[in-house]
């Protein structure tokens, strides 16, 4: 690693930062709707974004800047086995363009802001909106702190903040001032900040990998020369392979299935889906989305050309930063770092505004105020979205990073477990609330000590996300093996509250809301944009 600091790269940095930070409090004037103070429109940017906006604010949702840097940490340490995100992100879409144009609908209709509003109506149920919302909260948490871990490998790399025995005031008061710059604008302006900062995320990220996928093997010797160096490195430290080995296939393979169902659980990917103007917008987005999974292939791939550089790094998450720094001219190094770091901004507040709606609507609104007004909500949300990042920081600051990773992984177990009151609601109503409430803890549970009883080298605890699936032997991925718990505890409790004829919460839906589009009755197109006139 390079000593000192990297004056270029760095001013390149600062130069997208201030400009991104600046859209990001423009962005409060962009389409402005005439009632700003409500969840719809600070949480929701006011459900108009169309096709485009909403591509590049889900795309900036799901690609990250931990994808960024730990898809290809992964290949880099381990070989093929980190390629699994490519084949879950592959899968994911078919299974969205199922039931997200459902959701979106039904949400439309009835006003809902989160999942936990849609299972409290579809069910009847506050326990089980309560359970889902703090899952959601729970495992978006450690999911912002890994995006201010990519920032801060960043800074690591261009060498500044010092080093380890630097002061840890004066080593974090970079990742300080960013988290700071991100807190304000997203109190200031709701979702629309990283709607509008997305364009340009997307942009450097399309232009650096472009560069890098032609420019680093050319410099390299060429793909040949770039995997036999892999290969090489893989067989003299018997750790991993350019190909997954036999006793790892059931580890890929249900860590992409598994993955494939969490992803669209989260609470940001379905506050980016709700902002979108109309049903059509969601079928559409699905599938053009895609070309991120080719991205992401492309993405993964410099974890291998890391290794033929000769990049060494004790923190695998620094591998790629450090092999811009390696290969790149400084000032287009400096592109590459504001390409991680923007986009770790860009989901972390998408991220933080989704777990501050569900603390609003399903937490203190049921439980804590149920007449608080939408200038209250907003307050509250606005309020939440500070503290969940204040959260994510002392996460960061205060935790070994292997155990932030492993915490993430973690995050994908537990959200993994709201698929059967979320997408089984969407479809069915045959499911029981209280028998989806004990499969939703069975699920839970099983998946945190099983997770919990998982060691690596560095800790005894929460080392990974692969156990023995019981019954089986294979080892595979923790959450899908809690998820089919979950269902089987589902449908037994079902079968015996339905033959105990225990009661039933009330549907507040009906079948016609889940095709309901843009214009129909009930379904306003957007809300209106403020006049010229209109005094905020």
């Amino acid at each position: 690693m390079n000593d000192g600091v990297n004056g270029v790269a760095l001013g390149v940095f600062i130069f997208f930062f201030v400009l991104v930070t600046a859209m990001g409090f423009l962005a409060a004037r962009w389409r402005r709707a005439a009632n700003e103070h409500s969840l719809d429109e600070w949480g929701l940017g006011g459900r108009s974004f169309g096709t485009w906006v909403t591509w590049f604010l889900l795309g900036g949702d799901l690609y990250t800047a931990y994808t960024f840097v730990a898809v290809p940490a992964a290949i880099y340490a381990a070989g093929a086995s980190g390629f699994f995100a490519v084949p879950y992100t592959i899968l994911v879409y078919p299974l969205i363009f199922t039931f997200l144009p459902r959701l979106w609908s039904v949400s439309h209709k009835h006003g809902y802001v989160t999942t936990s509003d849609f299972v409290r109506g579809r069910f009847g149920s506050k326990g089980l909106s309560l359970a889902v919302a703090v899952t959601g909260i729970l495992a978006t948490m450690p999911y912002i702190a890994l995006q201010l871990v990519g920032i801060q490998a960043v800074l690591d790399v261009m060498g500044v903040g010092g080093g380890e025995d630097t002061n840890w005031f004066i080593k974090d008061l970079p990742l300080l001032i960013a988290f700071g710059v991100l807190a304000a604008y997203t109190y200031s302006s709701g979702l629309r900040a990283p709607a509008l900062i997305a364009f340009v995320k997307d942009t450097l990220i399309y232009i650096v990998i472009a560069v890098a996928i032609i420019y680093i093997p050319i410099k390299l010797g060429g793909f040949d020369d770039i995997f036999a160096s892999a290969s090489d490195k893989f067989t003299e430290t018997g750790v991993g392979g350019v190909v997954p080995n036999a006793s790892g296939q059931w580890t890929y393979a249900t860590l992409a299935l598994g993955s494939a169902l969490a992803l669209f659980m989260y609470p940001h990917s379905i506050t980016a889906t709700l902002s979108s103007r109309s049903r059509e917008v969601i079928r559409r987005n699905t599938t053009i989305l895609p070309l991120y999974s080719l991205m992401l292939g492309l993405l993964a791939l410099l974890g291998f050309m890391a290794i033929a550089a000769g990049v060494k790094v004790q923190n695998g998450q620094l591998a790629i930063p450090q092999l811009f720094e390696d290969m790149f001219p400084d000032w287009f190094a400096g592109v590459a770092f504001a390409a991680i770091g923007i986009g770790a901004l860009v989901p972390a507040a998408i991220m933080s505004i989704a777990a501050a709606n569900l603390f609003t609507r399903n937490i203190y609104k049921d439980f804590i105020k149920p007449d608080a007004t939408p200038q209250q909500e907003t307050k509250v949300s606005k309020l939440v979205s500070l503290l969940v990042k204040v959260g994510a920081l002392i996460f960061v600051l205060g935790m070994d990073k292997t155990v932030a990773i492993n915490f993430q992984l973690l995050g994908g177990i537990w959200i993994l477990q709201t698929f059967p009151a979320l997408v089984g609601g969407l479809f069915t109503r045959w499911f029981h609330r209280w028998a989806l409430l004990g499969g939703w803890a069975v699920g839970m549970v099983y998946g945190t000590v099983a997770a919990y009883g998982v060691a690596s080298p560095t800790q005894k605890h929460f080392g990974g996300s692969s156990d023995e699936i019981p019954g089986i032997g294979e080892i595979g991925y923790i959450g899908l093996t809690a998820f089919v718990l979950n269902i089987l505890v589902t449908v037994v409790l079902t079968f015996v509250l339905r033959a105990v004829k225990a009661p039933d919460g009330i549907d507040e839906t009906k079948p016609g809301d889940y095709t309901a589009d843009a214009g129909d009755p009930g379904v306003q197109v957007e809300l209106p944009p403020a006049t010229a006139g209109s005094s905020h």
